[in-house]
């Protein structure tokens, strides 16, 4: 079981998806650990409003430690993005498609892909300036997926044909669910880079609350339906565990481990 209390390291994180349900309590997370954030929002107000509403006054309280971008991420150009992504110690993306027709069918159909693509891309082209200088920087990737996406190493166990087939089709008629595959499967190909370690924390049934314990593991541990569920506070949480926590980091690094809420 996991519930750290101890920061193990300081950092400056880059959240992108920072609005979203989930990404609000990363950047969250992270403020009241005093480690630096920057954000990437349509709305800077719209994340104000999202933190003050977790924990009130926390816009104010934590100002000095954030820094808003406003833009959508894939407006930004590969200059704007490599100066947001230098200097930082990790990256997070919490991107998803909005659940409406238009997020869901419109386009862009593979905004966490080409995202996560552009985010690795601009660490690397700041990585090569850095080795020019000789301070190569090591950067820390997480990925927010779903226990839906398989592990593309084929780690995971089989699903029953009914949970295949019910991926089948989400492949084929849902855009963000292959859209999710596909980054994941690019991420986790990443592997030429020994100064980009990367991991992708995949959610069982995702629920609102407050931060608990959670627990990991190497693999879906159960049905793809109705297994469990995970808090957004607790996917928040292990991410910032992970990125302040060298020892969790290097326990999962380079893995995709899914995560589930420790019920009573």
């Amino acid at each position: 079981f996991f519930f750290f209390t101890s920061i193990m390291t300081t950092a400056t994180t880059l959240v992108v998806g920072a609005t979203g349900a989930t990404g609000k309590h990363v950047v969250l997370q992270l403020l009241q650990q005093k480690q630096h954030v920057r954000a990437i929002a349509r709305s800077k107000q719209r994340l104000l409003n999202a933190l003050d509403e977790i924990a009130p006054n926390a816009s104010q309280e934590y100002a000095d430690f954030l820094e808003v971008t406003e833009a959508a991420v894939l407006d930004l150009s590969e200059e704007e993005l490599e100066k947001l992504c230098s200097g930082c110690d990790a990256c997070v993306s919490c991107l998803g498609h909005n659940l409406t027709f238009q997020g869901v069918f419109g386009k862009p159909r593979r905004l966490v892909t080409d995202a996560v693509k552009r985010m690795c891309r601009a660490i690397e082209t700041n990585q090569s300036r850095e080795e020019e200088n000789e301070s190569k920087t090591m950067v820390k990737f997480i990925l927010m997926g779903s226990d839906g996406v398989a592990n593309p190493n084929g780690a995971d166990d089989k699903r029953t044909f009914g949970e295949r087939s019910l991926i089948f089709l989400l492949r084929y008629l849902i855009p963000p669910h292959r859209d999710n595959e596909t980054a994941a499967a690019y991420i986790s190909g990443k592997t030429d880079n020994p100064n980009l370690e990367w991991t992708v924390i995949r959610p069982t049934d995702l629920i609102d609350g407050t931060v608990t314990k959670y627990e990991l593991f190497a693999k879906p541990p159960g049905s793809l339906f109705g297994d469990g569920v995970a808090t957004r506070s607790n996917v928040a949480k292990s991410m910032v565990d992970m990125i302040l926590t060298q020892s969790l980091w290097d326990e999962w690094k380079f893995k995709m481990p899914v995560i589930h809420d420790v019920l009573n």
